[in-house]
């Protein structure tokens, strides 16, 4: 159920042999995410549960989910790049049926990340997944 976005990740990531070469294309990601605004940098919007700083502010049109997020580290504003291609632009009530952990195994993900960090993107989708049933 990934969205075209998050395919086009999948098969970059095959082309990768290298894990650094991959957490680079993650942090890069993070890098061409726009920042989120000040403004939205508030505690309603932040994820508790992380090791860094993260903020997701949702973007619900019609029935369409979207989010926007930041964090102060820049591989946490990749993993976050790499959740909106996960998430954004699906039908808000599909959302819920997405296996985010299914899905970010195609990337090797699991295997690489610190337990700090799974725990970290666990919290990202579990807020996300809230945000989404409470636009249902």
């Amino acid at each position: 159920m990934a969205s075209a976005a998050f395919e086009e990740i999948v098969e970059d990531f095959e082309f990768l042999d290298d894990w650094e070469d991959r957490y680079g294309m993650v942090i890069d990601m993070g890098k061409a995410m726009a920042p989120l605004d000040e403004a939205l940098k508030v505690p309603a919007t932040k994820v508790e549960g992380c090791a860094s700083q993260v903020w997701l502010h949702p973007e619900i049109e019609g029935h369409t989910f979207r989010f926007r997020g930041d964090s102060d580290a820049m591989i946490v504003r990749g993993l976050i790049a790499v959740l909106g291609a996960l998430y954004n632009d699906l039908p808000v009530d599909k959302v819920g049926a997405v296996d985010a952990s299914a899905e970010l195994g195609r990337l090797g993900l699991n295997e690489h990340l610190s337990s700090q960090r799974s725990n970290g993107v666990r919290a990202m989708v579990e807020r996300i997944r809230k945000l989404a049933a409470a636009a249902c």
